[in-house]
């Protein structure tokens, strides 16, 4: 009885676990894209910095140059490409990027989420080298950007290849969780309720990089602001 007992406590938690690292199986899927068809979907802050490029055949999404032509309100990225039209509360998102600037230690790449307005959103900073304001969550709240990371890295092993990145978001209770190639463990973790609805959105702070195979899992929101 007791090894019964046993057996089933451990098949109850891998079971668990596993629906805890496919929960896109439990969201509708609201939104994906190879963008084979172009990006009309996408909204970017500065249009003359982004394009739909193709190598060996693929397409994908390209923020090939920097302008800094964008000056947001307060201290946050600069290079920032929404999904239009499609507003999430808790989502699980994926997609494949690849950072396209030379090496140096602030080499990032920045997913947004929660995204309300130029001074109401999440964002994610994939950079190499971990500091206060990079390798983190960050929160843009009336005010420059700030971190809110829980669980941290030392930094993102950036290369010049496709890396696989996820992110889940749980509204209740605040969870924030992200990816890096390695899809059942977490690089990165916060927690925070300050915005339960908002756009999805790709980009970098003041880089260049690539985005494909997108694919958003959620529930749809209604902006309430």
């Amino acid at each position: 009885m007791k090894t019964n007992a046993l057996c089933l406590a451990a098949v109850t938690l891998a079971l668990a676990a596993a629906v805890a690292w496919t929960g896109e199986k439990k969201l509708p899927l609201l939104y994906e894209t190879a963008f084979d068809k172009g990006a009309d979907d996408w909204h970017p802050t500065e249009k003359d910095t982004w394009k739909v490029a193709e190598a060996d055949g693929n397409k994908f999404y390209s923020q090939y140059t920097r302008k800094d032509t964008y000056k947001p309100p307060f201290r946050s990225p600069f290079h920032i490409s929404l999904l239009k039209d499609v507003i999430a509360s808790d989502f699980e998102l994926k997609l494949r990027v690849r950072s396209t600037v030379a090496d140096y230690g602030h080499r990032d790449v920045c997913l947004f989420f929660g995204y309300q307005d130029p001074t109401h959103f999440y964002y994610v900073h994939l950079g190499k080298v971990a500091d206060p304001n990079s390798c983190q969550v960050m929160i843009v709240n009336k005010a420059p950007r700030k971190a809110i990371t829980k669980k941290t890295a030392k930094g993102i092993g950036w290369d010049d290849k496709w890396h696989d990145v996820r992110i889940v978001r749980r509204v209740e209770d605040g969870t924030i969780e992200v990816y890096f190639d390695d899809m059942k463990t977490p690089v990165l973790t916060a927690e925070d309720k300050t915005f339960a609805w908002g756009q999805v959105g790709v980009g970098t702070f003041d880089d260049t990089a690539d985005f494909d195979d997108v694919k958003l899992w959620g529930k749809k929101a209604e902006k309430n602001r």
